[in-house]
């Protein structure tokens, strides 16, 4: 695996001289403590973790938003280099918020990128704020940058940007990610500004998506809904050539592992067995609470093989992990509501005094005592019904160091195109036949777990996250 002394300006991606600009919707540093004690930290998660490393190396820069809500007319947060890497922050109103992310992004493009999941709302109130952030970001950007240098533009919020950047910078090579699923071609068509959308990411040299399938999908879109032309993996688009590929993202595996076999999370597992029974199989579920990832139906799945009679609370528990998201949101408010319900009845129908069937926790863990929790898991769940990547199937995987648990893994997840030869495979709208798959993850051989979970860890450490951005951008460079 590579590490953060990987020197990839150097051994991998073009020419060392070429600078790096990653334009995101948020910085890699978030703000801690308050008033005069208040600094910069790193952000955690797998996109900084890859790139930082790349960054420094190249004395990069990083464009994004800060996360705090600016007062209208106030200019951003004057640049500035925290941890060897340049970030520009971008300006966001409390209006551009309400408009560009949480009404366009949010309440347009999310949904109709999970393939309708909840109705798409279609305001142009929205609209035009998503095209102003865009011009925004994207005149930051290429203020930084000189012909040959790479700008690697990331997610849904920043669509548009590609185009934008190459109007001003036309020299500039340009690589966008979509690191959600892009929909067929038949349901992104109801989007009213489909064209637009479309030549916004077409002002990329490449554009990377998760999937093969949306990889298609959005290839599809174009030759339909725009002048280009081309296949599947090359559009001529305006005299110049894009490519469309899927690179699988994926997460820092040694890191994971290293966690795994640490005192603390080795711990975590122990109390975990201790408090639910010892003898109990532990179905674990980990999620942003999202009405994509289907806990519900999940959550119902276990219901019915309760019900069998084949299995009682005496012989498993179901801990679900609920991490609170857009909570001032109704269709959120609506899920919480609806999970919590059927965590309520499953407990009072199947449950007993000092024995719960399920166990639901509605916040956030630190990543120690959460990789302490897939060490305790017979079985991990991860049913989203429609998903980019879902990095905590891989995650899950990372942790199993002795090779034991059992993966239950939605088709429509796009881990699932990686780690089908290890997953037991399930439809997220099939309650009986998530069942019956969870009933075949307890009852699984030792024999056949172990085979399952080596070839999902062989996978995962071969194909980390370090592995994924030296993909993407050595085709980049080579654009």
């Amino acid at each position: 695996m590579l590490t953060a002394g990987w020197a990839v300006g150097e051994t991998h991606v073009g020419r060392s001289n070429a600078k790096l600009i990653v334009v995101a919707n948020r910085l890699p540093v978030r703000r801690v403590g308050e008033g005069s004690k208040s600094a910069w930290a790193i952000s955690p998660g797998g996109l900084v973790t890859a790139l930082a490393p790349i960054l420094r190396e190249r004395s990069g820069t990083w464009v994004g938003w800060a996360g705090e809500a600016a007062s209208e007319g106030d200019s951003a947060i004057r640049p500035f280099k925290h941890e060897g890497i340049q970030n520009r922050p971008i300006a966001v109103s409390s209006r551009d918020t309400e408009a560009f992310y949480r009404g366009f992004s949010n309440r347009t493009l999310w949904p109709l990128y999970h393939d309708a999941v909840r109705p798409p709302e279609y305001h142009r109130r929205w609209w035009w704020p998503y095209v102003g952030v865009n011009r925004r970001f994207a005149e930051a950007a290429a203020s930084r940058a000189s012909s040959g240098d790479l700008i690697w533009v990331h997610d849904y919020q920043l669509q548009l940007a590609p185009q934008m950047i190459r109007e001003r910078e036309p020299g500039a090579k340009i690589g966008f990610f979509l690191h959600i699923p892009f929909p067929p071609e038949e349901l992104f068509g109801q989007i009213p500004w489909r064209q637009q959308i479309l030549e916004g990411l077409l002002g990329s040299d490449v554009v990377g998506f998760q999937t093969k399938l949306s990889a298609q999908n959005f290839s599809r879109a174009c030759r339909r809904f725009t002048s280009a032309t081309g296949s599947d993996t090359r559009l001529k688009f305006q005299g110049r050539t894009v490519q469309v590929r899927s690179f699988p993202i994926s997460i820092d595996t040694g890191a994971v592992e290293a966690k795994a076999g640490s005192v603390r999370s080795i711990e975590i597992a122990a109390m975990l067995r201790e408090r639910v029974g010892d003898g109990r199989k532990i179905v674990l579920g980990v999620d942003r609470l999202d009405y994509t990832k289907g806990i519900d139906i999940r959550l119902r799945a276990f219901e019915e093989l309760l019900g069998r009679g084949v299995y009682s609370v005496d012989d498993v528990v179901f801990v679900q992990v609920a991490v609170p998201s857009r909570e001032a949101v109704e269709e959120y408010v609506e899920i919480r509501e609806r999970v919590e319900g059927v965590v309520g009845r499953i407990n009072g129908e199947h449950g007993d005094v000092g024995r719960a069937a399920v166990h639901y926790l509605y916040r956030s863990l630190p990543f120690d005592e959460l990789v302490g929790y897939y060490r305790a898991a017979d079985v991990c769940m991860v049913t989203p019904y429609r998903d980019g990547m879902n990095l905590v199937a891989k995650e899950y995987v990372a942790a199993r160091t002795d090779d034991s648990g059992v993966l239950v893994l939605s088709e429509f997840a796009g881990a699932a195109e990686e780690l089908r030869s290890g997953a037991m495979l399930v439809n997220p709208h099939d309650i009986d036949g998530m069942a019956a798959a969870l009933h075949s993850a307890l009852a699984a051989p030792d024999a056949d777990v172990k085979r399952r979970m080596k070839t999902m860890r062989r996978t995962v450490r071969r194909h980390d996250v370090f592995a994924w951005a030296e993909g993407f951008l050595e085709v980049l460079a080579e654009a």
